[in-house]
């Protein structure tokens, strides 16, 4: 391979190497967001499943070795370190198989994460007490935002326990209809209604919970199938460069 031919695989390797870095960054700052959120649904999961919990460290882990490998990509790609390039292509291959892996365990275990789902949230339902908790505000701006009320509706809430031991007409005041007439327009705890219709949504979250889960499932899906041609880009772009390295190498050996 000609001079010029090894400096222009050298210099696309160092740019998909750059781009490999910042998917990397995102794939973190994601995991990240799942860790630390407490203002969207995941909180709710978050703290009430252990999957939710793992599944964050994943992508953080994940996220940060890519940008490792990123940044060592783009040193060997420079200065044309065999080792390096050897090291970052049989890395990009195991990061493949592993994100490969896990995308086929989700998709398989996508049930049984939908009941684990509906199991946390009901239980989250049946001991709501309005208190100051994460889990229960977050649950309540998603009821306020996405103004559905329960989970597939309004009679999950029939089984809390406040509302089951008071005597009062109580119910969640994130799920008040605006549009309703009333009295209570607090966005947390319980609110009474004196009338004989409870002025709240009738839909369930699970559509919309649903529907946001997938929406950002496409977001995320979009983002590992774009690492995932970054990577097959570079192990291609890395091989080929670590061959015209040991081809210039021989060229180099005296000939008697």
């Amino acid at each position: 391979m000609g001079k010029g031919c090894i400096t222009v695989t050298k210099y696309f390797l160092f740019l998909f190497n750059l781009l490999f870095f910042i998917f990397g960054a995102l794939i973190m700052g994601f995991g990240l967001w799942v860790l630390f959120d407490n203002q969207s649904f995941i909180a709710v999961l978050q703290e009430s499943s252990h999957t939710v919990k793992v599944a964050s460290y994943i992508l953080i882990a994940v996220g940060s070795l890519s940008m490792a490998m990123g940044f060592f990509g783009c040193i060997g790609a420079i200065y044309e370190i065999r080792c390096l390039l050897g090291l970052y292509f049989t890395c990009l291959l195991l990061i493949l198989i592993a994100q490969v892996t896990a995308g086929v365990v989700i998709y398989f275990q996508r049930e049984p994460l939908k009941y684990e789902m509906a199991d946390i949230l009901k239980d989250m339902i049946n001991n709501y007490t309005g208190l100051n908790r994460t889990t229960e505000h977050t649950w309540d701006y998603v009821q306020r935002t996405m103004k559905c009320c329960g989970w597939t509706g309004p009679g999950n809430w029939s089984e809390n326990v406040l509302i089951k031991n008071n005597s009062q007409n109580l119910y969640p005041c994130s799920c008040r209809n605006e549009s309703l007439p009333g009295t209570d327009m607090r966005d947390v705890g319980m609110c009474e209604h004196l009338s004989s219709e409870t002025p709240i949504y009738q839909t369930g979250c699970a559509v919309s919970v649903e529907k946001w889960l997938l929406d950002n499932c496409g977001v995320i899906l979009g983002i590992c199938v774009g690492v995932a041609v970054i990577e097959l880009l570079g192990m291609i772009l890395s091989m080929c460069l670590c061959k015209s390295v040991v081809l210039e190498d021989y060229t180099k050996v005296p000939k008697y």
